[in-house]
């Protein structure tokens, strides 16, 4: 009888402190996950969007009220990108305005049926770039062949001709490597530079014929 009354009395105090026991356990899940989601908000892109939804701990749907925090840090973050968006926006308006000072001329591609007209019986020495779109040197030389076009604007004619396109005058001039820049002067073929040169060689090349 002494053994049941005292196993009454230790369930009834075990029953009192299981609430007490669960809500600091529950409070304790909360804190960490506080902790957790705060960490993990700032690892995210840019865009918070995914924040929108209401957490949940293993597909339980859990009370906003433990995750003040995570408000508290959504505005926090929303507060930095936009500050990281007005910066960045600034920036590109800063690069954007420092590239129209100093925007090169974009040199016109030719046609076979263009040629004669446009190179051959030009009153000033020209220089064609032949190129291919799928050629990675080409896209190397093309902004030096751009800015030589406006540094020599009014001395000299500028062109490119895309080889694919144009495969008759490629073939007239024996071109079998791109890019291959060729000086024309009085419709005639006088210097010729193979592959991806920097832009002494080719300036070079063209003061000599100036110069003539």
């Amino acid at each position: 009888r002494f053994l049941g009354h005292s196993f009454k009395s230790s369930q009834r105090k075990a029953n009192k402190l299981l609430p007490l026991k669960i809500s600091r356990c529950f409070n304790s899940m909360a804190s960490l996950l506080d902790s957790v989601t705060v960490t993990r908000v700032f690892s995210l892109p840019s865009s918070i969007s995914s924040i929108s939804a209401a957490p949940s701990v293993s597909g339980r749907r859990v009370s906003t009220v433990e995750f003040r925090g995570l408000k508290a840090s959504r505005s926090l973050v929303s507060q930095s990108a936009n500050r990281s968006s007005r910066f960045t926006r600034g920036v590109r308006g800063i690069v954007c305005e420092a590239q129209d000072t100093t925007a090169a001329v974009e040199v016109p591609n030719l046609s076979d049926s263009e040629w004669q007209t446009k190179v051959l019986e030009s009153d000033v020495p020209v220089m064609v770039e032949f190129w291919a779109p799928w050629c990675g040197p080409c896209r190397m030389i093309h902004p030096i062949v751009d800015q030589l076009a406006k540094d020599f604007a009014g001395k000299l004619k500028f062109y490119k001709i895309n080889t694919d396109e144009s495969p008759n005058t490629a073939n007239r001039y024996g071109i079998r490597s791109v890019p291959t820049v060729i000086v024309f002067k009085d419709g005639e073929k006088k210097d010729s530079i193979i592959g991806a040169v920097p832009r002494e060689t080719l300036e070079k090349t063209i003061e000599r014929f100036l110069v003539e």
